[in-house]
């Protein structure tokens, strides 16, 4: 087995690693450490890694974890996620977690965060608020409130206090990280036969739940093997694929919209290791007000946050032309309702922009792609047949 090849075999058992045991490992090397459990879409883990804390990502079981008792507490019309989640906790995969951060993504997941509670998971459960006004003086003073709670939380369990110099240190490490996931998005673009889309999630996943300087090591030794000229081109067109960001799709449907046709040179699959679209200051007086400027104004746009100001059709559209797009993927997990609720207004706003589209609904655990594969290969056909 050749460099790359073990450089992804290790990324991909650290992604579905239910058990999160490079967690575990990492906090059993000192009696201080503090593991956070956090879901998707997005959370600043710079602020727990400053305070000898890791966060760690809970995707759900996806189509590796059979859901029973899941079920029970939450109704047939609800998405996948919060079961599988329960599930993995009832069943203690996540018993040495110490806590857990549930971002405002809905009201389902608002209602997980009190499930956790009743039944007493973890040390402490924080449901966690982003601001929906994006003005620096009202949201932004509002998410650094919202941070400051967690580094309460964090100090009860280790009485670590935060200090400028190390938040600013972990703010840089972050920063490394998201230019290198970058890099590898920007060769793709040009490039999307080099890396496949399923390495690519490998990749980004395992960065949730291993520590960020043991990542970047990885990240850094990919970016250098893309760099070069390997892989073979083949005849498929360029898409971005938008919907995924809670609920992730089974790595066998990531799989499926590339074989039949398609290059994925952008998505929203984890989106929290991609949220903040620029370096955010590393040499601020007030680290904390840093982050929650890079959030206000720097933030990747979700169907979760609703900025009045800055339409999210428009922004969406501006990343499929960036990318040189041929179309857009609208994938949304079944009753996703910020993703489904937003796809008429995409696909109205694409209609009178000329940008061309699917959209289809899937399930974590899904196991079968035949009739997704096939209108994805129809899609890809009629735009290579009707390219100008």
């Amino acid at each position: 087995m050749n460099k790359i090849e073990n450089l992804l075999e290790k990324c991909k058992e650290y992604a579905f690693d239910l058990d999160f045991n490079r967690a575990k490992q990492w906090k059993s090397e000192d009696d201080s450490r503090v593991l956070v459990g956090y879901m998707p879409i997005y959370f600043p883990r710079e602020i727990l890694h400053a305070v000898g804390a890791m966060g760690v990502g809970v995707f759900g079981g996806g189509d590796r974890k059979q859901i029973i008792k899941g079920d029970a507490y939450y109704q047939s019309y609800i998405c996948h996620i919060p079961r599988s989640i329960i599930e993995l906790a009832l069943d203690k995969h996540m018993d040495h977690l110490d806590g857990f951060i549930f971002p405002s993504i809905c009201d389902v997941i608002r209602n997980l965060s009190g499930i956790f509670k009743q039944l007493k998971i973890g040390r402490f459960v924080k449901y966690m608020d982003f601001p929906q006004n994006f003005l620096p003086e009202v949201g932004g003073k509002f998410y650094q409130d919202e941070m400051k709670h967690v580094l309460k939380y964090i100090k009860e369990l280790n009485g670590v206090e935060l200090t400028t110099e190390n938040l600013n240190h972990s703010i840089e490490l972050y920063n490394k990280n998201r230019r290198l996931i970058e890099h590898i998005y920007n060769v793709r673009q040009e490039f999307p036969w080099r890396l496949s889309i399923e390495d690519v999630y490998h990749v980004v996943r395992a960065g949730t739940v291993i520590p960020v300087e043991e990542h970047n090591e990885i990240l850094e030794e990919l970016c250098a093997i893309i760099d070069e000229d390997i892989g073979t081109p083949m005849d498929k067109i360029k898409v971005v694929v938008s919907g995924a960001f809670c609920e992730q799709p089974s790595i066998g449907l990531i799989k499926a919209i590339e074989e039949a046709g398609c290059y994925v040179v952008d998505d929203d699959y984890v989106l929290g290791s991609r949220m903040i679209l620029t370096d955010i200051d590393s040499k601020s007086d007030n680290p904390l007000e840093a982050i929650s400027n890079a959030y206000i104004y720097h933030s990747q746009y979700s169907s979760s946050i609703y900025d009045v100001h800055n339409p999210k059709e428009y922004r969406l559209a501006k990343i499929a032309k960036q990318r040189s797009a041929d179309g857009v993927i609208f994938a949304s997990a079944s009753f996703c309702d910020p993703s489904l609720l937003d796809a008429p207004i995409f696909q109205n706003a694409f209609d009178k922009l000329g940008i061309r589209y699917i959209a289809f609904q899937y399930s974590e655990n899904i196991n079968q792609y035949k009739v997704i594969k096939e209108q994805v290969g129809t899609f890809s056909d009629s735009i290579k047949l009707w390219e100008d």
